[in-house]
């Protein structure tokens, strides 16, 4: 099966649009329709990724998923924003709360299942790469953990992709379209401007213990990771 996927969102009506191509494309679908329920469903049957409503009664889908990126047990699920939301401060918002990736509505079934393809793909473990360390902050690809001098850090799977990227790839100036292309994948439309907000998540994640100034803006060129002043 490819995998389990949570679905939290308060119109039946999508919940079932949704469950509908999930199950057509051989995925599991669990429902909820606020953040209370989605932690019943979290805590019995742990999913693969979470398709969160912006608008959710109670708690809104922003807030929550800046909980569920400060909770060891959700901290490295995938996050999909679900909303009618088009401004792209909004967009970034969302983004910024925690989310990988952010969809319109009204959305195609077909886009929604390419998304959840891609973003699955590039957050999977991959056991075979090797584990990188640069002036204390250490990475293990086969248990998805990242260290600073020996204390583990919390990252979302796009930040955790991110660094991996410029920790494998270090001293190196990469324009923004390289790392989109080497994170988020080719064929996959991200806009631009969401680098910069995983940028800015990864270093508020380094920031405790200092390894925030490994990550460099290059002004007019992108960003590197270096151990250089």
């Amino acid at each position: 099966m490819p995998g389990r996927i949570l679905i939290v969102d308060d119109e039946p009506a999508i919940r079932q649009m949704v469950c509908l191509a999930l199950a057509q494309a051989g995925y599991d679908c669990l429902e909820a329709v606020d953040s209370a329920e989605a932690q019943a469903q979290i805590l019995e049957r742990k999913p693969d990724l979470i398709l969160l409503d912006w608008m959710l009664p109670n708690l809104s889908g922003v807030d929550y998923a800046r909980r569920l990126r400060r909770e060891k047990l959700t901290e490295a699920i995938p996050i999909i924003m679900l909303t009618a939301r088009t401004e792209e401060e909004d967009k970034i918002r969302g983004l910024d709360s925690g989310a990988d990736d952010y969809l319109t509505k009204p959305f195609s079934t077909r886009e929604l299942i390419a998304r959840i393809k891609a973003l699955l793909r590039r957050t999977a473990p991959h056991a075979a790469q090797s584990a990188v360390e640069i002036e204390g902050l250490a990475l293990d690809p086969a248990t998805h953990r990242v260290a600073a001098n020996g204390r583990t850090l919390a990252l979302g799977p796009t930040e955790f992709r991110l660094l991996h990227f410029l920790m494998t790839h270090p001293e190196r100036v990469h324009p923004r379209e390289r790392l989109l292309n080497g994170v988020w994948g080719e064929n996959v439309y991200v806009e631009e401007r969401t680098v910069d907000v995983h940028i800015r998540r990864l270093r508020r994640a380094l920031a405790p213990s200092g390894h925030d100034r490994l990550i460099q803006t290059v002004r007019g060129a992108g960003y590197r990771l270096s151990s250089r002043g």
